[in-house]
């Protein structure tokens, strides 16, 4: 086949159109064409006026490729060489353990079930279904479930978000995950949008699916059941101790993958105990904040976006003394959600379903720190700065996990709100109007109003004074780092396998993903060496 970039349509234009345009672009009739595959779709929104719909594409020609491309004189025109990765297979009676069954671990467990070596999963959270309930009673009526909620649960913490899949890493596993997605469920738009997402609506299937596909080969996926151990001899593990709604066991194993997730702190205290290699690391912390969606729409698109997909946006600043803020999680036509992980504690994050549909656009808006900042000096003093933010916010709102809510216009003049003006909030179970500056440490508030004012140079409704401020958004990514080596092992002790964001490895669901299929490769490779010992 011959990849061909650069081939536009309008917005009104049908795809069925590509062939005849492909075929432009080669030199060759369109009766020639034999197949078209849409390798990467994007927006051209440069002029507003004339948005077009851009194309890369893997298309199947009569004839001899090599003299196609050679006579077309097309600079975007090449050989097509689709990336391909493979799962090695294994003949092992070994079991690994997984622990975690997000993004990273899901994967790392679909790959050691292909592979042949049956893991075992252990989820502290519960399956998907009975998870929704217990999260939609929560953002009902405040009734929190320690062991499972946003934070926990099938699927990890990004079930319940966007499900947007774009990473700025690049990887050869990023088109296997893709693929994998769609291949459990996900629209094939995922494997070609240059901003795939999928909606949690979505990915509660797809999580499900790949479950049901590691028990087929062999797996188990054993929820409701935390991790609360490890034994190891001579720096070598031995057994994963596990509690589940029987009691604490021990699972006999010499490689365990710990994809853990960001929210995970009990497990980081115990690993902390045990001396487990581990540093502290920079993180984000700032608010949720949402607009109109036919704003962002607007100011993306003129009015051209009444005819396309839900607009989004990417922001960031950077100031003199070295301060610094961004948007991230962006949801359009989404909600702020409730995503505590622990009982006393309020936690904002960003969730949209699959047709983006919701009257607000939501996104994190953060401020970088450094362990500098941490006004603790352990390795899990960011940590500990979470949950100090998280509970002062809980307090501040009266319990039952009302998050604090600020008006732009009232943030930047330093004054509490009282109510919302056009821009209704979403957040469930609800806010509690007031300032922001009573919960948010005085670095992150100070950086925030000089970023909001900036950030709407470069997007005129960003700064009005009728978005709404969420906070705190605290859980953006893990506070700590478990070291590990080359064959990515844990520094401290062989056959434990640090994985995904929660160790400090990830940032989202793709490279998450990705993580745990890296390390996978490395358990794979190590049952193999030995097998052949």
């Amino acid at each position: 086949m011959i990849e061909i970039g650069n081939i536009r349509l309008g917005l009104d234009d049908k795809e069925k159109l590509l062939s005849k345009k492909a075929a432009a672009a080669l030199g060759v009739e369109p009766s020639a064409i034999k197949k078209v595959k849409i390798l990467k779709k994007s927006l051209d929104a440069r002029r507003k006026s004339d948005i077009k719909k851009l194309y890369t594409l893997a298309v199947e020609v009569e004839g001899k490729e090599e003299k196609i491309i050679a006579r077309a004189g097309n600079k975007g025109a090449k050989a097509y060489e689709p990336l391909v990765y493979t799962i090695p297979k294994v003949e092992s009676d070994c079991r690994s353990v997984v622990v975690g069954f997000g993004p990273g671990g899901m994967f790392a467990a679909l790959a050691l079930a292909e592979a042949g070596l049956r893991p075992i999963v252990l989820e502290r959270g519960w399956d998907v279904d009975s998870r929704h309930k217990a999260i939609e009673r929560f953002w009902e009526t405040g009734e929190f479930s320690p062991q499972c909620n946003v934070q926990f649960g099938e699927g990890g913490a990004g079930t319940f978000s966007d499900g947007k899949l774009n990473t700025g890493t690049h990887d050869k596993r990023i088109a296997f995950v893709l693929e994998t997605l769609h291949r459990f469920g996900a629209p094939e738009a995922v494997t070609y949008y240059a901003k795939p997402h999928v909606g949690t609506d979505v990915l509660r299937k797809v999580v499900k699916n790949i479950r049901e596909e590691i028990i087929a080969l062999g797996g188990e996926v054993r929820f409701a059941t935390r991790f609360v151990g490890f034994e190891e001899e001579n720096g070598a593990l031995t057994a994963i101790k596990a509690e589940g709604e029987n009691g604490e066991y021990t699972i006999p194993c010499h490689s365990a993958i710990l994809a853990l997730g960001h929210s995970a702190r009990d497990s980081f205290e115990y690993l902390h105990s045990k001396g487990l290699a581990m540093e502290r690391k920079s993180f984000s912390m700032g608010v949720r904040i949402e607009h109109k969606q036919a704003a962002v729409g607007y100011a993306q698109y003129g009015e051209s976006y009444k005819k396309l997909p839900a607009a989004d946006y990417k922001l960031n600043c950077r100031f003199e003394e070295g301060d610094s803020a961004y948007t991230f999680c962006m949801c359009p036509g989404g909600y702020v959600v409730a995503a505590a992980g622990e009982e006393g504690g309020v936690v904002t994050n960003g969730m949209s379903y699959s047709g983006r549909a919701g009257e607000n656009a939501n996104a994190a808006l953060l401020v970088s720190l450094t362990p500098e900042d941490f006004p603790g000096e352990g390795v899990l003093a960011g940590m500990y700065w979470q949950r100090e933010i998280e509970q002062r916010a809980y307090n501040y709102g009266g319990g039952n996990y009302l998050a604090p809510a600020q008006k732009v216009g009232d943030f930047l003049a330093h004054r509490p709100s009282e109510g919302p003006g056009e821009v209704k909030p979403t957040y469930r179970p609800g806010v509690i109007w007031g300032d922001i500056r009573d919960v948010l440490p005085k670095k992150i508030c100070h950086t925030l109003e000089k970023a909001i004012p900036e950030l709407g140079k470069k997007l005129s409704f960003f700064n009005s004074a009728d978005a709404v401020l969420t906070a705190p958004e605290t859980r953006s990514s893990s506070p700590v780092r478990l070291l590990r080596g080359e064959n990515l092992e844990s520094l401290s002790v062989k056959g434990i396998y640090p994985c995904g964001e929660g160790a400090g490895y990830a940032g989202g669901i793709t490279s998450a993903a990705v993580d745990g299929l890296r390390v996978a490769e490395m358990v794979i490779k190590a049952s193999n060496s030995a097998k052949q010992a």
